[in-house]
């Protein structure tokens, strides 16, 4: 028995991204707890006006723990190109679950930061595969019409992930001993398991089934999911129809390795969905979910009040993505991410701007013997710094959160776009690593400049997005390769970004009637006028 309703097959697929979250609060939460200050660093443990204090690890090294996951996900992102296109989305996306579950078993019992380190780093392979291949599952199984919703859905799991834990995990803060910690750490496997059973009612990617040669069950499928039990569907045939020459056409290039991306046609394609995910780390979205409580404590909050305050972020987090997920197919691709990034710039340089008004420096060694809590606002002023901290995480979840699951595969035709897709979540892992490990440094050493630095970020991805970045709203797959292979268009471009249009109504009429527009050119009453486009 498979299931074909498009949603509880993306409910189900994205637990994967689910456990991304669960691994960022599980740390973020952590990391100012006294029973893993005093665990992690037990040498630097002393006594202050007779007062146990537990400064816990140094900032490179509390950076190399955090960015540790991040390095495993760059691996893992990277093999499952390999893994997905021979074995297949489903089958990835399982291996990933199991992965997770022996890294969550390391972790649980570490004893040491080298021990928490191999875990991390085995959770991070999960999350590579799993954040790579479940947005192309995903996206060659559901409508064009709603294939932004459904693979956007990948972000609300990360963020329903993350406020799961924190809450988890700030519970568990109040018991005493390693417990804190190792019970938290302990239930990420909870999701990783039902992922794994709940995929043996998915069916398969239809598009890997097709480029297999199993045409019954990519017909099936596409019967199942798209023609809800009709086989006859003209939307069904003329999905199966398009799928069936795409796979003929690429029947030459049926073995790819990764330097078919670097190819004069396809490196302009491989730029804009690799840029899609640095840009995403870029904008510092994951340092706040990370070291959010080093933040909170420069701004003056302390113990439960900075935890508690930190995790209404995670909440904002889970409720602006909602607004994306509903009307992000209608909004287009193009403007989410311009809208974005400018709201994100907005609100870091207005941090900055506060910071270096209104702040000072910390004494030697940081706030509570924490060297990362290097900087120290208060007053109203500290009031602005969280204020646009949660307008700034607000901004990121309404544009580049789902935004950039949705959109690289998108990008890439049948044959290249495992790889493709592995390609560019590999970057943004790498990238992640190399945030996650820069950032305590950099509260230490260049204190509130920070912010000015995502700032420029943001400034430059707006210029990007706008001249580079086409929209691929309401477009089915194959209709997007068009965009790319433009004879009318830029040499090895296509057509320029800012020509091209939102076609979510004409895409949403498409499915419901059934007929493309050049029918309606050939005589063919096609009624469009009595079909209002369902989301």
């Amino acid at each position: 028995m498979q299931v074909g309703n498009i949603y509880f097959i993306a409910a189900i697929a994205v637990v994967g991204g689910g456990l991304f979250g669960f691994d960022i609060s599980s740390m973020s939460a952590i990391i100012s707890t006294d029973a893993y200050l005093c665990y992690f660093n037990k040498s630097a443990i002393h006594y202050k006006d007779g007062k146990k204090v537990c400064p816990g690890p140094n900032a490179d090294v509390q950076g190399g723990i955090t960015a540790s996951m991040a390095g495993g996900s760059w691996l893992g992102a990277l093999i499952s190109g390999f893994v997905s296109d021979r074995f297949g989305r489903k089958t990835s996306i399982q291996v990933g679950s199991v992965i997770w579950c022996i890294g969550s078993i390391i972790v649980c019992a570490a004893q040491n930061v080298p021990m928490l380190v191999v875990g991390r780093i085995i959770n991070g392979l999960s999350v590579g595969i799993c954040s790579a291949q479940v947005p192309v599952y995903i996206s060659e199984i559901a409508p064009p019409t709603k294939r932004g919703r459904v693979v956007g859905l990948q972000q609300w799991a990360i963020t329903w992930g993350i406020l799961i834990m924190f809450y988890i995990s700030y519970g568990c803060s109040f018991i005493k001993g390693t417990a804190a910690f190792r019970i938290p750490w302990g239930l990420q496997m909870i999701p990783a398991v039902l992922l794994f059973f709940g995929l043996m009612v998915l069916p398969e990617s239809p598009r890997w089934l097709a480029r297999k040669d199993r045409w019954e069950e990519c017909h099936a499928v596409l019967t199942l999911v798209h023609g809800h039990g009709d086989p006859n569907s003209p939307f069904v045939q003329r999905e199966f129809e398009e799928i069936k020459s795409i796979c003929e056409f690429e029947r030459s290039n049926a073995d790819v390795s990764y330097l078919e991306l670097f190819k004069p046609n396809m490196i302009n394609r491989t730029h804009v969905g690799v840029f899609t995910q640095i840009w995403s780390q870029l904008t510092g979205m994951n340092v706040m979910m990370y070291y959010i409580t080093y933040i909170f404590a420069m701004a003056g909050m302390k113990g439960n009040n900075n935890l508690v305050s930190s995790s209404i972020q995670y909440v904002i987090n889970v409720i602006t993505t909602v607004p994306a997920l509903i009307w992000g197919d209608r909004w287009g691709r193009r403007p989410t991410f311009l809208i974005g990034s400018i709201l994100m710039m907005i609100f870091l340089y207005a941090n900055a701007g506060l910071m270096a008004s209104y702040g000072r420096p910390a004494p030697p060694g940081g706030l509570n013997d924490v060297e990362a809590e290097s900087w120290i606002i208060e007053g109203a002023p500290s009031k602005g710094v969280i204020a646009c901290t949660y307008l700034f995480v607000a901004s990121y979840a309404v544009s580049f959160g789902p935004a950039s699951w949705v959109y690289p595969p998108e990008l890439f035709p049948l044959r290249v776009r495992g790889k493709a897709v592995a390609l560019c979540t590999s970057f943004n892992w790498a990238f992640n690593f190399a945030l996650s490990y820069f950032v305590p440094p950099a509260f230490v050493n260049i204190k509130w400049e920070v912010y000015v630095l995502f700032g420029v970020f943001c400034t430059a991805m707006t210029l990007h997005i706008f001249f580079m970045f086409p929209e691929t709203t309401g477009k089915t797959l194959e209709e997007v390769e068009a965009i790319f292979t433009d004879p009318n268009g830029i040499p090895y471009i296509g057509t320029p970004a800012w020509k091209t249009k939102n076609e979510f109504r004409h895409g949403a009429m498409v499915e419901q009637v059934g007929f493309d527009e050049e029918k309606r050119a050939g005589g063919e009453v096609v009624h469009a006028e009595t079909a209002e486009p369902k989301i």
